[in-house]
């Protein structure tokens, strides 16, 4: 009884990476890709990606949930980018600087947004997303009049035909590949094993954000984080500055998220400068999530996990969906559905986990119907002394 109860727990704590692998299961054999290019595929996507997902950790961890926020660090790397581009900065030194330039304008960013969050204590999530919109919009007024007007842009390629304001789409050629294939060109040949491509400058770069962010959770500030996010009242009992260390979190989170954004720029190379930020906030929640994370825990190899799963299921939808339907439009639709479902079912199932959590806390082994929960577990009431 025990173990089957245990199992149904089990299920139920990672019921999202079980749909998204039944899922994948069903697709696969439908879009006729080989082995070795969803491999292929699924290496790129891990180095381009996770930098992004596992910016969503720290905020995470000091309990403001999956922060929906992250496409105002996206914005800043956007503003960057465009700087590079026009000052015809090319390769690593391109990427460091746009990561350079993107640090303060992230830190602005990020500071009113952690201001704005501890304003909204328990509604983060909500917050965090509604947030990221309206950003959107004092971005796009930047980019769309004060670029080439008030802030000067040499590069006439990059300015609409009024002469100014930012094309919809701009190409990073100065910048494309500069991680990915940075070790094939000193080597002069392609870095592979077993005919896969490997982009190992930005796989150790992913790993050491990875090994960053393990060390960060031992230090002194990661032990505060943490134990804001476990309970604010006792946090601020003990002397921990709570807000302070909100904020702090959000910094973080949006300045990684800024130099994630780059990372993935310089591998898709083409930027669309008004609508890209908060998709890839929305595509690294649901790649997080599908991880098996919930809005209040998550894990490196959680987000591996999910940025692997995730990614593969985005890849093989297109081919799969013309083939079932004959129509590949209807792919970039079911993309969508699946992104805005996986974080919509996860965040229900977590509220529905934690509400039974309370439950068996707050009344033992009763819940609030009175029925038992785990008769094995279950200790026999000291008798009441007449």
């Amino acid at each position: 009884m025990s173990k089957k109860l245990d199992f149904k727990v089990l299920f139920m704590k990672n019921i999202v990476p079980v749909i998204f692998l039944l899922m994948t299961a069903i697709m696969m054999p439908f879009s006729g890709y080989s082995g070795k290019f969803l491999v292929q595929e699924i290496v790129t996507r891990l180095g381009r990606d996770t930098f992004l997902v596992l910016a969503l950790l720290i905020p995470l961890m000091a309990g403001m949930g999956i922060n929906f926020g992250l496409g105002l660090g996206a914005m800043a790397s956007q503003i960057a980018l465009v700087f590079v581009t026009d000052w015809h900065v090319t390769g690593v030194s391109g990427v460091l600087l746009a990561m350079l330039i993107s640090t303060p304008i992230s830190l602005v960013f990020g500071l009113f947004g952690g201001y704005l969050l501890n304003n909204a204590k328990g509604r983060e999530m909500i917050t965090s997303y509604v947030l990221g919109f309206f950003m959107l919009g004092a971005y796009q007024i930047i980019v769309l009049f004060g670029m080439g007007s008030i802030i000067p842009i040499g590069d006439e390629g990059l300015l609409l035909s009024r002469g100014f304001g930012i094309r919809n789409t701009i190409m990073l050629d100065g910048v494309a590949g500069s991680f990915d294939t940075l070790l094939d060109r000193l080597f002069g040949f392609r870095v592979q094993i077993a005919d896969i491509g490997i982009p190992v400058v930005t796989i150790l770069v992913v790993a050491l954000l990875c090994l960053l962010t393990w060390w960060f959770r031992r230090t002194k500030l990661g032990q505060e984080i943490r134990a804001v996010g476990q309970d604010m009242g006792v946090s601020a009992a003990s002397g921990i500055n709570v807000s302070r260390t909100r904020i702090i979190s959000m910094l973080i989170s949006t300045v990684l998220a800024g130099y994630g954004y780059i990372v993935f720029m310089q591998n898709v190379s083409v930027m669309p400068v008004y609508t890209g930020a908060n998709t890839v906030a929305t595509y690294a929640a649901a790649a997080l999530l599908v991880g098996g994370a919930t809005a209040s825990k998550a894990g490196i190899p959680g987000v591996i996990f999910g940025v692997a799963l995730f990614h593969l299921l985005f890849i093989v939808t297109p081919m799969a969906a013309n083939r079932i339907f004959g129509a590949a439009e209807v792919a970039e639709y079911f993309r969508l559905f699946i992104s805005y479902s996986i974080i919509a079912l996860a965040l229900v199932l977590n509220g529905w986990n934690a509400k039974k959590e309370k439950d068996r806390a707050l009344f033992g082994h009763r819940n609030r119907g009175g029925d038992r929960i785990n008769t094995a577990d279950a200790q026999p009431e000291p008798a009441t002394p007449k």
